[in-house]
């Protein structure tokens, strides 16, 4: 038996934040990434709070793929606030750790009254907001841990575009590659549906309509917005098909060499199709991953890109994920990225294949991956 279900509430449109002034909480953790509280940002937060005679407190030690030791200073700075909602506003570094400081804290106290969690992004890429999804980061090991369950789920999701219209450019092109690898693996997945399909073919049209114009002009706020609902969308849809061997390989990439994942996935993303697809350079189609190529054959035509046939279709799509890299001056490669040496890089291989296969995002992949399988894509994407 399968399910599919919509989770949390999202609240969107230009009055969006003043769903804070709504909800009821009277002591409110906010957590928050520190150029959001550096850059002022949080006084969209805390300003409302204010308004409606809420106590709260900020806490922002938040670092880019949260380690575990700073989710558990998290947890005790929640007991000691006692709070009873958690507001977390930044990327996914920040949601992602207000997620886990919350459900930890669920866990060490029971008798604890319910928690909410409001999710506000300030980036236009993770979907983080309304998935079930917590990345933590293992930094003895170099690993990256996804977490999935279904209390990590937030409550209520606010999105504003008033928060996204001053990321800068690469930042921008980071997250809008994060969005379409969400919801091209959703695509493809083997846990796809007719449900999760729909939202992942409305955020790829919209990553193929917006992005390009959120990166090059920042000021405008259609492409903001549009990239923001993409964003959510793709979240929604991965949530429910689950994602694939790109995000597998990228966890164990940017934890290695600490590229951000929005970028790692980016990178890994043309090998990653040649190879879902069967139809690699060679233009060769593989009849046991027709319907692999057929699904990239509907994205591809979402794109608006030369679709003739699959072999036409999947070849277009490689081409236009290479032609956004360059676009947007993303690395296409290790060695581009400039993160380590050849050495460095090539030594890592056995330890990256073996994080990759057991992440558990590789088990959504629609074609089975062998160890030989994923260091060969390791060794061409330098």
């Amino acid at each position: 038996m399968n399910s599919f279900h919509i989770h949390p509430q999202v609240f969107f449109g230009d009055d969006a934040l003043d769903r804070l002034q709504e909800l009821g909480g009277r002591r409110v953790f906010v957590v928050a990434d520190p150029f959001v509280v550096k850059s002022g940002l949080i006084s969209q937060v805390t300003d409302r709070l204010s308004r409606c005679g809420a106590e709260h407190t900020v806490y922002s030690d938040v670092v880019p793929d949260p380690p575990i030791e700073s989710v558990a200073r998290g947890v005790a700075a929640l007991g000691a606030f006692g709070g009873d909602t958690v507001v977390a506003i930044g990327g996914g570094s920040a949601i992602d750790s207000a997620k886990l400081v919350r459900e930890f804290r669920r866990r060490l106290d029971p008798s604890a009254p319910g928690m909410r969690l409001v999710a506000i992004p300030t980036t236009s890429g993770t979907g983080s907001e309304v998935t079930n999804v917590a990345v933590v980061a293992d930094t003895q090991a170099q690993v990256k841990i996804p977490l999935v369950a279904e209390d990590l789920t937030p409550d209520e999701a606010i999105l504003s575009v008033e928060l996204v219209k001053s990321v800068p450019p690469a930042l921008t092109a980071d997250t809008g590659m994060d969005v379409f690898t969400h919801a091209l693996e959703a695509c493809v997945s083997r846990h796809e549906s007719d449900f999760s399909a729909a939202f992942s073919a409305r955020a790829i049209e919209l990553v193929g309509a917006y992005l390009l114009r959120s990166y090059l002009d920042a000021g405008d706020l259609e492409a903001r917005r549009k990239m923001h609902s993409a964003s959510c969308l793709a979240g929604q849809a991965f949530t429910s098909a689950s994602l694939g061997l790109n995000h597998g390989m990228a966890h164990a990439l940017g934890a290695r060499f600490h590229i951000p994942h929005g970028r790692a996935n980016a990178m890994l993303l043309a090998h990653v199709i040649e190879y879902n697809s069967g139809i690699g350079a060679d233009g060769r189609a593989c009849p046991a991953c027709a319907l692999t190529a057929e699904r990239y054959t509907d994205a591809a035509r979402r794109l608006g890109l030369q679709s003739l046939n699959a072999v036409t279709a999947v070849r277009s799509l490689v081409h236009w994920v290479g032609f956004m890299l360059q676009e947007m001056r993303m690395p296409q490669s290790v060695s581009q990225a400039g993160v380590c040496s050849e050495s460095e890089y090539r030594a890592a291989i056995p330890a990256m294949t073996e994080a990759a296969m057991a992440d558990r995002c590789t088990a959504g992949n629609p074609k089975d991956a062998s160890a030989e399988d994923v260091r060969a894509i390791y060794e061409k994407l330098w």
